[in-house]
C-alpha cells in the first residue's frame, strides 16, 4: 500500500537554520537536511498493474482510513491528506500553506518523504498523489446503463450490516453478482440515507466498491460494518 510512518528520532527539540538554498531542519539535535519548498509538478509513475481511476482511489481510501493507525499524529495526518488533495487540484499554493501552518518539513520537496516539527517521518504512497501513466480508462456500461445499477443476475443473498450512526443491524437483501456500490446504494434507499458517505469494513478489511459481493467472502449471518458519514456520496470507488 505504500510506506506509512516511522518512528520518531530522540529528542523533541526542533529548529530551522535559514540559508540562501532553503532551510535546514534539526530534529533532535541532528539534520535531516534542508526543508525544500514542494515542487510544482506532478509525479509520474507507473502501476505494475494497470488499475481504473476508481481503483487508485479505492487505493486512497483505504490508505487514508489506516494510516493514522500507525505512528504519527492525527492532525499530520490531516494536513497530508488536505495537501495531498490540493496538489492533486493543482493548488500548489494552497499545498505549501498547509504544509507550512503544520510545519511539515520536505526535505525532497514531495509528500512522499516528511517529518513533523517531532522529528516523526511520515511517507505517502505515490497513488495517493497522481495516477499512474498507464491507467485503464473505464470501459462504457452493458447497453448504456448505469453501473452502479442492480444486477439481475446472481443468487439472492442477505447481508447483516450495522449502521455506525444508530449501531443498529439491518438486513440488506443483495445479489452475490452486485457490486458493494450496488449494494451501498440499496441500503441508501432502504434506510434514507440521503446519499451520505458510505465505507464498509468485513473482517478488519475496506470494501472496495468495485468488488462483487460474492468476491467479498463474506459469512452468513455475519456483520458488515458500515461507518455513515455527512459527506455526499458521488463516486464509485474500486
Amino acid at each position: 500500500m505504500g510506506g506509512c510512518v516511522g518512528t520518531a528520532r530522540e529528542g523533541s527539540t526542533s529548529s530551522r537554520t535559514s540559508s540562501a538554498e532553503g532551510s535546514t531542519s534539526v530534529r533532535g539535535g541532528t539534520s535531516i537536511g534542508k526543508n525544500v519548498p514542494l515542487r510544482h509538478e506532478r509525479i509520474r509513475w507507473k502501476s505494475d498493474m494497470p488499475l481504473t481511476e476508481g481503483q487508485v482511489r479505492s487505493k486512497r481510501d483505504e490508505f487514508w482510513d489506516t494510516a493514522p493507525a500507525f505512528e504519527g499524529r492525527r492532525e499530520i495526518w490531516d494536513a497530508l491528506k488536505a495537501a495531498a488533495l490540493a496538489i492533486e487540484n493543482k493548488d500548489y499554493d494552497l499545498a505549501q500553506a498547509i504544509i507550512d501552518g503544520a510545519n511539515i518539513t520536505l526535505p525532497n520537496g514531495a509528500l512522499t518523504d516528511c517529518y513533523d516539527e517531532l522529528g516523526t517521518r511520515y511517507q505517502l504512497p505515490v497513488y495517493c498523489l497522481s495516477y499512474p501513466l498507464n491507467i485503464l480508462q473505464r470501459s462504457p456500461d452493458k447497453d448504456g446503463e448505469n453501473e452502479a445499477e442492480a444486477s439481475v443476475e446472481g443468487e439472492e443473498t442477505i447481508l447483516k450490516v450495522r449502521l455506525s450512526t444508530t449501531s443498529k443491524d439491518v438486513k440488506l437483501t443483495v445479489r452475490s453478482t452486485d457490486s458493494i456500490a450496488t449494494a451501498k446504494r440499496k441500503l441508501d434507499i432502504q434506510e434514507n440515507l440521503n446519499g451520505s458517505r458510505q465505507r464498509w469494513f468485513y473482517g478488519g478489511k475496506l470494501l472496495g466498491d468495485r468488488l462483487l459481493v460474492c468476491e467479498c467472502n463474506i459469512v452468513h449471518n455475519y456483520i458488515v460494518q458500515a461507518i455513515i458519514t455527512e459527506d455526499f456520496m458521488t463516486t464509485i470507488d474500486s
